[in-house]
């Protein structure tokens, strides 16, 4: 696979994919070209962090010892240089979709665009990244969930209401699953480099809990989603996926065999995403 395949992390798209997925399908009338916009926005913003943490990572040293997927800086695939380069490109991509958005909609969303900007260089970048402290889940929770859910359906309608909100939560809990999967692999690794990730201030443990509450949370509020349409009960077709990687988790199984198991995380949101979006679009 092309090395910047591989840095851009693709399994990790639905991430970005799913809050427009759901966001657009909500909205009574669809711009498409909003749409697309939208969509290139949050995929250039979601590989620009892949990007942006392969170099912030590689420099620090921090991704040596990982027991993860090849990291172009870390492996020597691609220089530390060209691989901050590709982040700032897809960041530029990401801005120019923004801005047009912002132009046509409401300036506004150049405020929302530019810290989403500043909390995916954050992350792992600078002298104070926030990732290294506990807070990555949290920023994917709010950006990857609330921001991109909210936003989608925003630049389609231009209003806001709760049940948007509340369709927002369960992307935003399965995009923070996946980053807790991640960490839960890297663990071991993090804890000796000195990045204190969520996983490694909660132990082993905790962190299995907290990834079974965020799937449990995501199903339970997709199907109370019913209040909004009676189709998002179609929702439970998710559940056996759900279980299954739940039932892994609880068995303890770690390290590399961690892996497949973000893979089906990931492929469990979009799948919800997708079927949320049939359930909602008029």
């Amino acid at each position: 696979m092309n090395k910047w395949l591989i840095g851009a992390r693709i399994k990790t798209l639905p991430a970005a994919i799913s809050p427009v997925l759901i966001g657009t399908s909500y909205a009574e009338q669809i711009t498409w070209i909003n749409a697309a916009l939208a969509l290139i926005v949050a995929l250039f913003l979601q590989i620009a962090v892949n990007y942006a943490n392969d170099y912030s990572d590689g420099i620090k040293g921090t991704d040596q010892n990982r027991i993860g997927p090849i990291r172009l800086v870390a492996s020597e695939l691609a220089s530390a240089v060209a691989v901050r380069n590709a982040a700032y490109i897809s960041f530029l991509i990401a801005a120019i979709a923004g801005s047009i958005l912002s132009f046509n909609i409401s300036m506004w969303l150049f405020l929302i665009g530019g810290i989403s900007i500043l909390a995916a260089w954050g992350y792992t970048g600078g002298k104070k990244p926030y990732g290294y402290i506990g807070f990555g889940e949290l920023s994917v929770f709010v950006f990857f969930g609330l921001v991109a859910t909210i936003g989608s359906y925003y630049i389609q309608s231009e209003e806001l209401n709760w049940q948007i909100f509340l369709l927002s939560i369960p992307v935003g809990c399965l995009s923070c699953a996946v980053l807790v999967i991640n960490n839960l692999r890297d663990l071991s690794n993090d804890k000796l480099v000195g990045k204190r990730t969520l996983a490694v201030l909660l132990g082993d443990k905790k962190t299995r809990n907290f990834y079974i509450v965020l799937l449990v949370i995501s199903q339970l509020v997709s199907i109370s989603a019913a209040v909004i349409d009676i189709k998002m009960l179609f929702t439970l077709i998710c559940i056996p996926m759900a279980v299954n990687v739940i039932k892994k988790i609880a068995t303890g199984v770690g390290g590399i065999e961690l892996i497949p198991i973000l893979g089906k995380t990931a492929r469990l949101q979009l799948l919800l995403a997708i079927i949320t979006a049939a359930a909602l679009f008029n």
